[in-house]
């Protein structure tokens, strides 16, 4: 009975993390497609979080705020400011400048990479071969993309470093997230939460072509960029590392670009070119590695305990 549960919860997670592959597949090239056409950077990230805030605030309000007040004002501050506000305003305004390919590619493998150099910094975390080797990879494949673009519009090198550094952002969050011992929930709604206090603010000074959208467009948008994106998508992710743990979960990340070049290449007409084909391989074939190599080691930790009881 509890092997057939086990494999009915494994297969659900599979599901989970399919799904959330195609959620965040369809969020790069919809707010690339917005930006192409009406909406600026500001307004898609005013409508993830007014998306994601309404999901966020029954619950919170349901919960009690008890677990907000006790991460600080200080430590919630600077969460929301590595993963609120100004990281989707940093990816979106790369999407100004590259296409949604770029995006899908750097951002995950960009995270991989700097939670590697991060994790061995301040926490001294040892590395498998196996992932030192995934991560290497994942540096020849993110230079030989950067490479390519260089070679293209001088604009595209600048949303690609864009995206870059929202990767450094989010692994700085993670760290941060892990150095506090801060609860995942707690700290998603805190950044959510935090992060939509600006927005009248934001929507009085900042550049904006709402009012030039349609109402569609608007509400595809608060459903794909907040409902899926900020929240499903948090929901989903968590779910497969409670299931699988967080190891076997980072394996579906490398999903994440390769869905976003179909998707792209069928709604935007925008194909690689082959180097980048190439370079998007490289990463995605470095973050399975690296994935790989963190369960190989995990299991390998676990062996003697198992074996002595």
């Amino acid at each position: 009975m509890a092997d057939t549960r086990d494999a009915g919860n494994t297969r659900l997670a599979i599901i989970a993390g399919l799904t959330m592959i195609g959620i965040y597949a369809i969020q790069f090239v919809a707010a690339r497609f917005s930006l192409r056409e009406h909406l600026t950077a500001t307004d898609l990230a005013a409508l993830r979080f007014g998306g994601a805030g309404a999901v966020f605030l029954p619950i919170v309000w349901r919960s009690g705020f008890a677990p907000m007040r006790a991460l600080g004002w200080r430590r919630a501050l600077a969460l929301a400011a590595l993963a609120g506000l100004p990281y989707p305003l940093i990816i979106n305004w790369g999407l100004t400048y590259a296409p949604a390919a770029h995006a899908a590619a750097l951002c995950p493998a960009s995270i991989v990479f700097f939670s590697f150099l991060l994790s061995r910094v301040f926490f001294d975390d040892g590395a498998s071969q196996r992932r030192t080797i995934g991560v290497v990879a994942i540096i020849a494949g993110l230079l030989l993309f950067i490479g390519a673009a260089r070679d293209g519009a001088g604009g595209v090198v600048i949303g690609d470093v864009l995206f870059i550094g929202s990767g450094l952002m989010f692994s700085a969050y993670a760290v941060l997230v892990r150095l506090w011992r801060t609860d995942p929930v707690t700290a998603t709604a805190a950044v959510v939460l935090l992060s939509c206090l600006p927005l009248p603010v934001l929507y009085l000074l900042a550049p904006s072509q709402i009012h030039a959208a349609a109402a569609t467009e608007i509400a595809s948008q608060i459903v794909i960029q907040g409902i899926l994106a900020g929240a499903a998508a948090m929901f989903l992710y968590t779910y497969i590392v409670r299931q699988l743990g967080p190891q076997t979960a980072s394996l579906f990340l490398p999903g994440i670009p390769i869905a976003t070049v179909i998707v792209g290449m069928a709604v935007l007409g925008e194909t690689p070119m082959a180097v980048q084909f190439a370079a998007i391989a490289i990463m995605a074939a470095g973050m399975a590695f690296s994935a790989v190599g963190r369960r190989a080691a995990s299991v390998s930790l676990s062996a003697p305990a198992s074996g002595g009881s």
